[in-house]
């Protein structure tokens, strides 16, 4: 299950669940843990290196949110808005305050994900976004762990199809991937000045890649920082604003079981774009107001054909009332959406 063919926040809440509970099953095979002590052994990020003993410190940084983090995601309207913000921000200098982040641990979901062109000129994807909180009693240290993924299967991501090729003559090692890659570790200190990443060295012999056509690709060469840090940051800011408004969707009851049974907090929000005009004119005086939203169930609509032949489409389920009025019934699942 993924978002490529969903477009209902009902349905956003329930693949959240749904890729939640994959990522807590692949986070506890051994390969996860090889797999991240060789990312450390081969990547760098923004804090200091780490040593042997703090490998398992890492390994819950990056898996733990996963589980106890809260769901948000970034509907496809307003992922050009955030990615433009990011592509943007400089913070040098700035020093981020305790309270920035909606939760102390989350997970961000970009069912259209963010592009991201490296120094080598090679292009990936940004398909979701972990933080957790950290505190190092013996320096006092304190910020946000960030990690950024990339969707596994994305048919549009030219390092997805580089993995499928390095790992053709090993289907038992590609089935064990969970839905998303690591590829991105960076962190944001709080209560001291940020520091932009310095002058690149260049790069030589860049395998120039083309973005894929009508998605936004941001550029790490021209950012101050990490593409995830900034991305993240900015999401962080953009869904407190007065534009956003924050709906609830329920869980349809067998999504709620699956994420009962893997222990997963599946309190997912939908943070989406206010509007600021009814999207259509009203034509007379209505003879009733809803006072509450409330969920109508997927349906199928009987139509007639213009030969008078009767065929039916089907209803996802969606939710119907006043924007801003109580929502009855349901649990709750977060996405930035227009």
């Amino acid at each position: 299950m993924t978002f490529r063919h969903e477009s209902t926040l009902a349905s956003y809440a329930r693949v959240a669940v749904d890729l939640r509970t994959r990522m807590i099953e692949y986070t506890r095979t051994p390969l996860a843990t090889s797999y991240i002590n060789a990312f450390l052994d081969t990547h760098t990020y923004d804090g200091p290196e780490p040593d042997a003993t703090a490998l398992d410190a890492f390994t819950r940084i990056a898996h733990q949110p996963w589980q106890d983090g809260e769901s948000y995601v970034l509907a496809p309207a307003m992922t050009a808005i955030v990615a433009a913000a990011a592509q943007a921000l400089d913070l040098s200098g700035d020093i981020v305050g305790n309270d920035v982040a909606p939760s102390d641990a989350g997970v961000l979901f970009l069912p259209e994900p963010v592009y991201e062109r490296r120094l080598d000129g090679r292009v990936r994807s940004i398909g979701a976004i972990t933080w957790a909180k950290f505190h190092v009693r013996s320096t006092g240290r304190t910020g946000w762990y960030i990690t950024g993924w990339a969707d596994r299967d994305d048919p549009l991501d030219p390092s997805a199809a580089h993995r499928r090729r390095q790992l053709a003559d090993q289907p038992d090692i590609a089935a064990q991937f969970g839905p998303y890659i690591l590829h991105t570790l960076a962190d944001i200190p709080i209560g001291v000045p940020l520091t932009a990443i310095g002058d690149l060295p260049p790069v030589e012999d860049r395998d120039w890649e083309t973005a894929p056509d009508g998605r936004y690709c941001v550029d790490q060469e021209s950012m101050r920082m990490r593409s995830v840090t900034a991305l993240l940051y900015a999401f962080w800011r953009i869904q407190e604003q007065p534009l956003a408004t924050i709906a609830r969707p329920p869980l349809d009851r067998p999504a709620r079981r699956r994420a009962h049974r893997a222990g997963l907090r599946h309190d997912t929000r939908v943070v989406m774009l206010r509007r600021t005009k009814p999207v259509t004119e009203p034509t007379g005086e209505a003879q009733w107001h809803y006072r509450v939203r409330f969920v109508v169930r997927g349906h199928w609509r009987r139509l007639t054909t213009a030969d008078g032949q009767p065929y039916r489409i089907w209803i996802h389920s969606y939710i119907k009332g006043p924007d801003g009025a109580p929502l009855l019934l349901g649990e709750t699942v977060s996405v930035l959406a227009r």
